[in-house]
């Protein structure tokens, strides 16, 4: 499907819509630096069997990564603020105005990064998951949040280093945004299945500590967006 961004613009999409549900609140989940892939396909039909209606914006134009380094290029040509501004606001807008009456962005690695983006940019959302990714702390305006954001961290991370995170959390204790942040004794990725098969070692996926990511975002999105 498409959607329109707020500029006119339309951008392909992965919609999944919950079963036997009308107006259900929705999701825009937002990809790694793979791409639209099997895995966040998978991640979007377990929001929608949850409740949710849920849409995955095509961030990368049809293009998909085999391999890290195609991955890191992808992710270096995509413009982080059209993306949070543009994209994911359009991708929000249209799930308001087609039956959601509220709607959370969630995002893992870059889409993590991206989510924080959008907690800052994009009035219309209601509340953010994010799953181990944070932009450069100087593009966090914490007193721009004013939606609740739920957390995922791990402890191990050799991309986003824990030290980040907690320079994140006093931004947002100064600003007093309500945030809920969960550090895992983990690696980065950890709750992607495929994260070993990708040939990184610095990727580790951990089966308990995903159950226990996914049953507090489960908790934390039925709490925030109930209409």
């Amino acid at each position: 499907m498409k959607f329109q961004r707020p500029d006119g613009k339309s951008v392909e999409a992965f919609l999944v819509e919950p079963p036997s549900q009308i107006n259900a609140p929705g999701v825009v989940l937002i990809q790694e630096w793979w791409g639209l892939d099997h895995e966040i396909k998978n991640a979007a039909e377990r929001l929608a069997n949850a409740g949710y209606r849920v849409l995955v914006p095509d961030l990368y134009r049809g293009k998909l990564a085999l391999d890290a380094n195609e991955a890191e290029h992808l992710m270096g040509e995509l413009d982080f603020g059209d993306a949070a501004s543009q994209d994911i606001r359009g991708a929000v807008q249209y799930l308001k105005a087609s039956g959601s009456a509220k709607v959370a962005v969630a995002g893992f690695c870059m889409g993590g990064a991206l989510t924080i983006l959008s907690a800052v940019n994009i009035p219309e959302l209601d509340a953010t998951v994010v799953w181990y990714g944070y932009p450069p702390m100087e593009y966090v305006d914490a007193k721009a949040i004013m939606t609740p954001m739920l957390a995922h961290w791990a402890l191990h991370d050799e991309f986003f280093a824990i030290s980040g995170v907690d320079q994140l959390e006093k931004k947002l204790q100064l600003a007093g945004v309500y945030y809920d942040f969960h550090r895992y004794d983990a690696k980065h990725a950890f709750a992607n299945p495929q994260s070993e098969k990708r040939g990184l070692p610095p990727l580790q996926y951990s089966p308990a500590n995903a159950e226990l990511a996914w049953d507090r975002t489960l908790v934390f999105l039925k709490k925030h967006l109930a209409n």
